[in-house]
C-alpha cells in the first residue's frame, strides 16, 4: 500500500518549498543589513565634523545597508530646513521598511492558507473513502485505508506547513522590527547631529 496525500499534498509541498525559498532569501538579507548603527553614525560625524561631506555620503553608499541610507539621505538633506530634512529621512525610512518587510506577507498567506488546504485534503479523503464503500458490497481494507491515509496525510501537512511558516514569519517579523528601532535611532541621531551642527 501506498501512502499519498493525493494532488493536496503535492500543493502544500510546493508551498512549504517556497515557504523555505523565502525564509532563507529574507534571513541572509536581514542579516547582511545588521550593523553597529551607534559606531556607524559616530564615524559618519567624525568625518562631517571634518568638513568632508563627499566622504561622508561615499563610506554611506559603500556600506549600502538601510541605516547608511538613511544616514546619506539625511546628508545630502542638511541645507534644508528641520522640518524638511526630517521628512526626507523619515521618508527614506518608510522606504526601507517597506523593502525589508517584502516578501514577508507570503509566509503569512502560506501560514494561513496551509491548514485549510490540509482541511480540504481531508474532506476530500473523507469522500473518497465514502464513495468506495458505496460502490461495492464488498470493499478491500487496502482501498479503504489508503483513502482514509489520504485524508490524514493532507491534514498533517496542512499543518505543519502552516506551523513552520507561522514560526518562520516570526522569527523574521521580530528581526526586521529590531532593524527598524535601529534605522529610527540612527535617522534620530543624524538629524540631531546635523541640526545642533547647524545651530552653532
Amino acid at each position: 500500500m501506498t501512502i499519498s496525500g493525493g494532488p493536496v499534498f503535492w500543493l502544500l509541498l510546493v508551498m512549504a518549498v517556497a515557504a523555505l525559498i523565502v525564509f532563507m532569501e529574507r534571513f541572509f538579507e536581514l542579516r547582511r543589513a545588521q550593523i553597529d548603527y551607534q559606531d556607524f553614525v559616530k564615524g559618519i560625524a567624525n568625518i562631517l565634523s571634518r568638513g568632508n561631506e563627499d566622504e561622508a555620503i561615499a563610506m554611506c553608499e559603500d556600506a549600502s545597508v538601510p541605516v547608511a541610507r538613511i544616514v546619506a539621505t539625511a546628508i545630502r538633506n542638511r541645507n534644508g530646513s528641520e522640518s524638511s530634512l526630517r521628512e526626507s529621512v523619515d521618508s527614506q525610512g518608510r522606504a526601507e521598511a517597506s523593502y525589508l518587510n517584502r516578501r514577508l506577507a507570503t509566509l503569512a498567506l502560506i501560514g494561513t492558507a496551509a491548514p485549510l488546504l490540509g482541511l480540504l485534503g481531508t474532506i476530500i479523503g473523507f469522500i473518497k473513502t465514502m464513495l468506495l464503500v458505496n460502490a461495492d458490497a464488498i470493499v478491500s481494507r487496502a482501498n479503504l485505508v489508503g483513502a482514509a491515509m489520504e485524508s490524514l496525510v493532507s491534514a498533517a501537512v496542512g499543518l505543519a506547513v502552516a506551523v513552520s511558516a507561522s514560526v518562520m514569519f516570526g522569527m523574521l517579523r521580530l528581526r526586521m522590527e529590531r532593524l527598524v528601532v535601529e534605522m529610527e535611532a540612527a535617522a534620530s541621531q543624524i538629524v540631531g547631529y546635523l541640526t545642533s551642527k547647524e545651530g552653532e
